[in-house]
């Protein structure tokens, strides 16, 4: 991989720090990379980005050019370059070629410098619609009917990182015809989407995600979605709003889809009110996608057994071959080009209605969800490796051994 010109020493061949700054963040966007970091050690400043989950350091400044880079960054950011004890938030757009980046930073004190992360969001690549996001014929449809709902809830869940946002937008999108009035709670707002009405938290002034939604109820929208369910207040306001005639799009922290039941649960929601208005529940995790470029093909034909779990939902013509990772200019010698979701899409019907208003334990509802027809993580994660989409070891790396069936 090219890492650019050696300027570890201070001696850069650039004419100043912003040329520096223009050049990294030039290759940082080439990558597709979703965050900068300038992170401040004993002997300089290290630059790395986050390409496909993984961490990658692209080259290292002295000391003193590191904290030069740091200044102009803040400066850019609207930021007080002269305050260095404090934690910072900026924003500051940035052309790169054709393209305008939006780059939200982040700034605190360490222990040998200030550390810079900013989050790269590129319209072009960070907006998807809903078929691009790694859903299956079936479950986009399934997603795609609960939805369009005129009122209920719809919960999307999943570790931080996992895509939940852009599910969220992705839905947005969908639902953007102009036939309905959309309103979003965000922290913070990632993309502006024209014809839909979308306002931000603001924890400094007390405007926080509860205070925001009781004022939404107020401007008759149609769908509202909220951008993470922190809190009792916020939970309960959405499962009424949902019961009351409002499609509520939200994301809430749980591991599996079962477990967001629980975890609204656990926030004071009553188990009958969130029966009524839960439509689906999805829970998700990325895996990145194998570059097709140079992805290594393995003929397994002597081994029918390996997808025998996932025959009823394999395409004819799959389970001959797996793949892995290769290594080529296209995917910068990583053998991955990109990241894809793998889902658990839990759609409420009767049976799961009734389990949800008793209360039952997470872990049966989920089964009773398996049995109604929903494609566990295992399962998923086996359909994207009989599809060529991404390797074994993604999905061993990515996915906690208990939702691999072998924990």
């Amino acid at each position: 991989m090219t890492t650019g010109p050696d300027i570890a020493n201070g001696n850069p061949t650039f004419s100043s720090v912003a040329d520096i700054w223009g050049d990294v963040l030039e290759r940082a966007v080439r990558m597709q990379a979703s965050d900068l970091f300038l992170l401040s050690e004993e002997d300089g400043v290290r630059i790395a980005v986050r390409r496909m989950g993984i961490v990658e350091t692209l080259q290292t400044l002295s000391r003193e050019l590191g904290r030069s880079a740091i200044s102009h960054i803040k400066a850019e950011a609207g930021i007080d370059i002269g305050d260095r004890r404090r934690p910072h938030e900026g924003r500051l757009l940035q052309s790169v070629g054709d393209r305008l980046v939006d780059l939200r930073v982040n700034i605190i004190p360490t222990l040998y410098g200030e550390d810079v992360a900013a989050r790269l969001l590129d319209r072009k690549f960070g907006l998807r619609s809903l078929d691009q996001i790694g859903l299956n014929r079936n479950e986009l449809m399934r997603l795609q009917s609960a939805i369009s709902s005129p009122s209920g809830l719809v919960l999307v869940t999943g570790p931080t990182g996992t895509g939940k946002t852009t599910t969220l937008y992705a839905c947005v999108q969908y639902l953007n015809s102009g036939a309905r009035k959309i309103n979003t709670l965000e922290d913070p707002i990632e993309y502006a989407v024209p014809g839909v009405r979308q306002s931000q938290v603001s924890s400094r002034i007390g405007v926080d995600f509860a205070e925001l939604l009781r004022n939404i109820l107020r401007q008759s929208a149609d769908v509202i979605m909220i951008g993470e369910i922190r809190d009792e207040e916020t939970a309960k306001t959405a499962v009424r709003a949902a019961n009351s005639g409002t499609l509520v799009l939200a994301t809430v922290h749980a591991t599996v889809a079962a477990h967001a039941v629980q975890s609204l649960s656990a926030l004071g929601v009553n188990p009958y009110f969130l029966s009524n208005s839960l439509l689906a529940v999805v829970a998700q995790r990325l895996v990145r996608t194998l570059c097709h470029e140079c992805r290594v093909g393995y003929d397994i034909s002597e081994s029918p057994g390996t997808f025998a779990d996932i025959q009823s939902i394999m395409e004819p013509g799959l389970g001959s071959y797996i793949y892995g990772p290769g290594g080529c200019e296209n995917c910068f010698h990583q053998g991955y080009n990109g990241r894809t979701g793998l889902f658990e899409l839990m759609v409420i019907n009767r049976r799961l209605k009734q389990l949800i208003a008793q209360g039952v334990p997470a872990d049966d509802l989920q089964q009773a969800a398996v049995e109604c027809g929903m494609v566990e993580f295992s399962r998923a994660a086996m359909l994207k490796v009989a599809q060529g989409v991404t390797s074994t070891e993604e999905i061993m790396g990515e996915l906690p051994a208990e939702h691999l069936g072998i924990g």
